[in-house]
């Protein structure tokens, strides 16, 4: 098993949290794991990354090569196909719908929408609002994270068993709104 991950998006959104959900799952099954992580200007609105690198064998490498990547997670669509070099050709992009408009020249989102659609492997979910319809509103992060569980092939329990260490300290309400989002997620796939 090797999975190579790209989670990208903006200060703020939550990747780092679906980094640390992930890795969680992937310790917890024995697996390697090697995570390399960028904080664009270390700011809430500036430009996050992290590379994880999952394998059943030891990892040399933090970094994941250009057209390496299985997998993009992105909070912001624009942020997706800012890392879309890295993604293999039958790779997976599972992104927000939603902008995160932070710049004066953001790209018209139906722009973005059209090269998106030019991908093999697309999802695309309007996270946020699921997450405030569904009584969640913090846990969109996670919701993205449900939506990619298949993509990544780590099971949906290890994921949710991951989440319960992950959040146990913060108290029984945050660990079963994740856990509703996570499943949130899957059903949106």
């Amino acid at each position: 098993m090797k999975t190579d991950i790209i989670l990208c998006g903006v200060g703020g959104q939550g990747i780092l949290s679906i980094a640390t959900i992930i890795g969680e799952a992937a310790m917890n099954e024995n697996l390697y794991i090697k995570q390399a992580e960028v904080h664009g200007m270390s700011q809430r609105g500036g430009d996050v990354q992290s590379n994880l690198r999952i394998s059943s064998d030891p990892i040399h490498s933090d970094l994941i090569p250009k057209g390496g990547a299985d997998v993009i997670i992105s909070m912001e669509p624009m942020e997706a196909l800012r890392y879309l070099p890295y993604l293999k050709k039958d790779g997976w992009i599972i992104t927000s719908a939603t902008p995160f408009v932070n710049i004066p020249n953001y790209p018209d989102m139906a722009v973005i929408e059209a090269d998106l659609k030019k991908l093999p492997h697309v999802i695309s979910i309007n996270i946020e609002q699921m997450a405030k319809d569904n009584g969640v509103p913090r846990s969109a992060n996670v919701i993205l994270l449900g939506a990619a569980q298949k993509a990544l092939g780590i099971e949906y329990e290890k994921l949710e068993d991951a989440i319960r260490r992950v959040f146990g300290r913060k108290g029984e309400a945050i660990v079963e709104a994740n856990i509703k989002a996570l499943a949130l997620g899957r059903e949106a796939q």
